[in-house]
């Protein structure tokens, strides 16, 4: 598997061929069709300083009419192996700098391997001083390790160009506002955490970004820890993409927010672009109609202008403050059947190919060591290497080997590990401390159990709502900044974003 990896890698990635060469040995590599293909690769690189990529299929063509490849070795390479390797790549994508690791890794195991069957082969001749001699003699491998850079070598070129063109790759890429708040930070190498109360659709927020990262071809682990369920989890995923409850009390008819204009609805807007001729708040000033407009207002302006039309048009709404949340009706539906559920789940998951793990354990019982023994197995089993880890929830991993006041500080750090050892983004969620339940916009000092968390985040999010609870009957969440590893960041730099948790969906829309 990883050979395949390798190739995939020398096939694919200038950046992988630049940072492997000064390691590089072909005595490392044991499949001869491996070798075959990557000494192709190499040519290619020192000709051209590039990977082959699509280019792979014009050497192989030029091998065959050169005469330098044999018929049955050429009909290997053309029917089973060049068509396998884009596939693969193609569906799983590359994780260069995690599969740097593992190459080094591996080299040094097959170097290993190699000084001791030369020693074995010298104590079998029975040439035991030589073997003494050449058992004294192997040195460690060092030249391109991934821990250590000699800033005085080229090597440091290679690994600037690294740096500055591949580091910060988007995982999760979400539209609009929503998008512009966030996205810098859903990255390779990441570590996210989003803080909430409890009741604040905490396993929802963790449940659409796996499900957006998985639309988008990310390959993703979803570890639930104990806070539900996998039959649970499994029918709210199934409700996430039906869009609508498996229980009738959350199906009959009922309001959705959408976005709207502030200046739409009092009916303050000359724009040409605007699609709406009257207003529904005309007389109230613009923090009235921020703040204190209830679901049961919106309800009522619904009722008296039905010719009415929420408007987000012009463009200087996507860069203002203007937005406000409007309503329209959704229609009754019959309970999500198991039948509509599987056929949601084949469409999404099975006819797509995508790649997603849930893996399910009690309260209690999950630790850090233990899903990073799962990771290693998946690996070995199936080539799965993830490009998103979400963790639900991370108070509730449990460090048998440390005493409770550094429990959390260990499990954290371990989260942190785990985004730079796979070199992929983890993200999971925290409670707020019981002073949270009181305050209408989450700050610094709203942390549970351990403000240590902050140290091992790349960045971390509040989840908030109004303490009255307009907010929540309205569908509206407001997100704002706690923590930010890179760049400017203040508590006060939120989003907006409409919401329907009775069909499952935390993110309908976004705005300033």
């Amino acid at each position: 598997m990883i050979e395949r990896q390798i190739v995939i890698g020398l096939i694919t990635s200038t950046d992988y061929l630049k940072q492997i060469r000064s390691e590089w040995n072909d005595l490392y590599i044991e499949s001869p069709m491996a070798k075959r293909l990557s000494s192709w690769c190499w040519e290619y690189f020192n000709k051209y300083d590039k990977a082959p990529g699509r280019n792979i299929e014009g050497i192989y063509f030029h091998k065959i009419k050169t005469g330098k490849i044999a018929k049955n070795v050429a009909e290997e390479i053309e029917q089973e192996i060049l068509p396998k390797l884009s596939q693969e790549y193609e569906a799983a994508g590359l994780n260069v700098e995690y599969l740097l690791d593992q190459t080094h890794k591996y080299f040094k195991e097959r170097k290993l391997l190699l000084h001791s069957d030369a020693i074995q082969a010298l104590i079998t001749e029975g040439s035991l001083e030589e073997a003494e001699v050449l058992a004294s003699d192997y040195k460690p491998t060092t030249d391109g390790s991934r821990t250590d850079l000699e800033l005085c070598s080229e090597i440091i070129l290679d690994r600037i160009d690294h740096a500055f063109n591949h580091q910060g790759e988007v995982l999760i890429k979400y539209r609009n506002s929503l998008g512009e708040f966030w996205n810098d930070q859903l990255v390779r190498g990441g570590f996210v955490a989003l803080m909430a109360s409890e009741k604040r659709g905490k396993t929802f927020w963790l449940l659409d970004m796996a499900m957006t990262a998985c639309a988008q071809g990310r390959k993703v682990v979803f570890f639930q820890a104990g806070d539900m369920t996998e039959a649970q989890q499994i029918k709210r995923m199934c409700v996430y993409l039906a869009q609508k409850s498996d229980n009738r009390k959350y199906c009959g008819e009922h309001f959705e927010p959408v976005m709207d204009c502030i200046y739409n609805q009092l009916n303050d807007c000359t724009k040409e672009e605007r699609c709406c001729d009257t207003g529904v708040f005309e007389g109230r000033v613009d923090k009235e109609v921020k703040k204190e407009i209830r679901i049961e207002d919106l309800i009522d302006a619904y009722e008296q202008h039905k010719k009415y039309k929420p408007c987000t048009e012009c463009e200087d709404y996507r860069h203002t403050h203007w937005g406000v949340p409007w309503i329209k009706k959704i229609k009754e539906v019959e309970p999500l059947s198991a039948k509509e559920a599987r056929q949601a789940a084949r469409e999404f998951f099975l006819k797509s190919g995508r790649s997603f793990k849930l893996s399910s354990h009690s309260n209690g019982t999950l630790t850090i060591k233990h899903m990073k023994a799962l990771l290693s197995v998946w690996e070995k089993q199936d080539g799965f290497v993830p490009d998103i880890i979400i963790v639900d929830y991370a108070d509730i991993l449990e460090d048998p080997t440390k005493e409770f006041r550094h429990k959390q500080n260990e499990i954290w750090k371990g989260l942190r590990s785990m985004s730079q050892e796979y070199n992929c983004l983890v993200v999971t969620v925290t409670q707020a401390d019981a002073k949270s339940y009181e305050a209408d916009r989450l700050k610094l000092k709203n942390f549970s159990e351990d403000k240590r968390k902050y140290a091992h985040v790349t960045a971390m999010y509040g989840l908030n709502q109004d303490v009255g609870d307009r907010e929540k009957k309205i569908g509206i969440m407001r997100i704002n900044e706690i923590v930010k590893r890179e760049g400017d960041f203040s508590n006060t730099t939120e989003i907006t974003v409409l919401q329907n948790l009775r069909r499952g969906r935390p993110r309908l829309c976004s705005y300033w």
